[in-house]
Order: structure tokens, then C-alpha cells, then sequence
């Protein structure tokens, strides 16, 4: 990283907890790598004082900044503007600062897609079945949407992100050319149904995140078939049980690292206007 000096441009990371972000490490690498003098910083802001911490990030002229749980829906109150991925997922994790008009982004979804194409796939114009319902598969969903998969399938438990999940099909519905449908996740013969169907199975749940290690979102490899990509957005571990599984069954399948990668990067062009070196980066932190 450059040294810091009177006109270094700050930009940063609202949320709670932050202190184990791997995100300073890759854009402040990314900065010293295409000699940019920015800095990233991870400031530890809850809901409670999140409208004061964006005045004040307002106030003092930072570029921009990121948001993580549990701040990125509150954000879409503060921002002025927000683009149509934003609108629809209901969820800022992105924020431009230009003279005090701020913009709010959601580059999850952004990040997933280009996953994807990192893995060799192609699922423009085919189907999904979606596992999930909160933050990160409202921004899949709607992003995959946006970008042209033709149909999306979501299976979600009757928890609180339910009836959420049917506004955010039916939004989908109404502004894209993707077919979209929710379903109760409880319902195994239509569940396994959508997965023979359905070109890539995607898990945007938490279920076999560290430490329980051991549980599945699919109960067993019946759920697969030939052919079936299976992606799971969780990354610690970096193998997870499903993918565990899917590997065992022969179909294709990758964890959710790039996605954490690539939607760094698309934040980091929305500051700089200059692409991520995500190859280093990749290497440094993420091999």
C-alpha cells in the first residue's frame, strides 16, 4: 500500500462484525498493485448508528464504501439512488459517493454470475433451482434473472423470508423475461422434479457452513443427474458436504469463494473505474 498522504482517498466496509473481512486485504493489495493512492478501512457500525456513520462518510468525502450484514438493507433507505439489482434484491453491499449524491449497488449477485463463467459454465437461457431465500439468494436470483436465465426455481423453508422471497419473484416476473417461481422447500417430489430439470442447483442457504460442517441442504445423491452443475455460496469450508456429494455423483461443482471475489472487484471498479487485478489476487489470498 502507498503511504498515506493528504490527498489518499478513502474507502471502507460498515457493518458488524468486520474484524475478520478479508476485504481490506484485497482492495488495499489492489490498490498498491495498479498504484493507487486509496486506502481501505473496516469500520464496526451496526443499524443503530448506521444513518450517522453515512452522514458522516458523506460528509468527509469518502469514495465509497461497502456493506455487510447486518446494514445492507437499512442501506437501501440511505442511499439516494440505487440500481435496478439494488431496487430488486431490497439490499445494498455497494455505495459511490459523487459530491455527496450516494448510490447504492448490490454486487452479490454480480459476483456469483461471474463465478460461474469462472468455473467454464454457461447458464444464460437455461434453468436454476435456487436453495434459499435470505440476502444472498434474493441477489443471485435477481441477478441471474437480469442476466438472462430463463427460468428459476426457488425452494425456500416457511421461515421469515418467505413471503419477501414471493415479492421478490413476482418483481422478477414483472422486469425481466425470466420465468420465476417459489416453492415450499418441504415438498421433495417437486423439489427433486425442478433438480432433474434444472441445468445448475445453486445453495444460498447457510446449511453446512462452519462449524456444522457435517449437515445438507440434499439428502442424498438421488437429487443429482448427469450433466447437473451444483454450486453452493458458502466458502468456509471450501468444501462443504454438498459439494462433497455432487463431486462423489460425477456433476460438476464449485464453492462460493469467486463469488466473494468477483463482487469485491465490481466494487472496487465502481470507485476506481479500473479493473481488480483478480489474478493476484486470487493467487495472494484466495489459492
Amino acid at each position: 500500500m502507498k503511504e498515506i498522504t493528504g490527498h489518499t482517498i478513502l474507502t471502507g466496509l460498515l457493518g458488524s462484525p468486520v474484524a475478520h473481512s478479508i476485504s481490506p486485504m484485497m482492495h488495499n493489495e489492489s490498490f498498491r498493485q495498479l498504484d493507487l493512492d486509496y486506502v481501505y478501512l473496516c469500520f464496526d457500525v451496526g443499524t443503530d448508528n448506521l444513518k450517522t456513520a453515512v452522514e458522516g462518510m458523506k460528509a468527509m468525502g469518502v469514495k465509497g464504501f461497502n456493506c455487510t450484514m447486518p446494514d445492507k438493507n437499512l442501506m437501501c433507505e440511505l442511499a439516494d439512488e440505487l440500481s435496478p439489482a439494488a431496487k430488486m434484491i431490497g439490499a445494498v453491499n455497494t455505495v459511490l459517493n459523487e459530491n455527496g449524491k450516494l448510490t447504492g449497488y448490490n454486487t452479490d449477485g454480480i459476483g456469483y454470475m461471474q463465478a460461474v463463467k469462472d468455473a467454464g459454465h454457461d447458464i444464460i437461457g437455461k434453468k436454476m433451482t435456487l436453495l434459499g431465500a435470505g440476502g444472498a439468494a434474493t441477489a443471485v436470483c435477481v441477478q441471474a434473472a437480469l442476466d438472462g436465465v430463463a427460468e428459476i426455481n426457488v425452494f425456500s423453508i416457511r421461515d421469515q423470508f418467505f413471503e419477501r422471497a414471493q415479492k421478490m419473484v413476482d418483481s422478477i416476473n414483472r422486469n425481466t423475461k425470466c420465468k420465476a417461481s417459489l416453492y415450499d422447500f418441504e415438498d421433495e417430489t417437486l423439489l427433486k422434479q425442478s433438480i432433474d430439470d434444472s441445468h445448475i442447483l445453486t445453495n444460498a442457504t447457510s446449511v453446512g457452513m462452519a462449524p456444522k460442517t457435517d449437515a445438507c441442504i440434499i439428502k442424498d445423491k438421488s437429487f443429482f443427474h448427469e450433466g447437473l452443475i451444483v454450486s453452493d455460496v458458502i466458502y468456509n469450508p471450501r468444501e462443504t458436504r454438498l459439494i462433497q456429494m455432487a463431486k462423489e455423483s460425477g456433476c460438476a461443482a464449485f464453492n462460493g469463494l469467486y463469488m466473494l471475489l468477483y463482487q469485491g472487484a465490481e466494487a472496487f471498479k465502481i470507485w476506481t473505474g479500473r479493473d481488480m487485478p483478480v489474478e493476484i489476487i486470487k493467487e495472494k489470498y484466495f489459492a
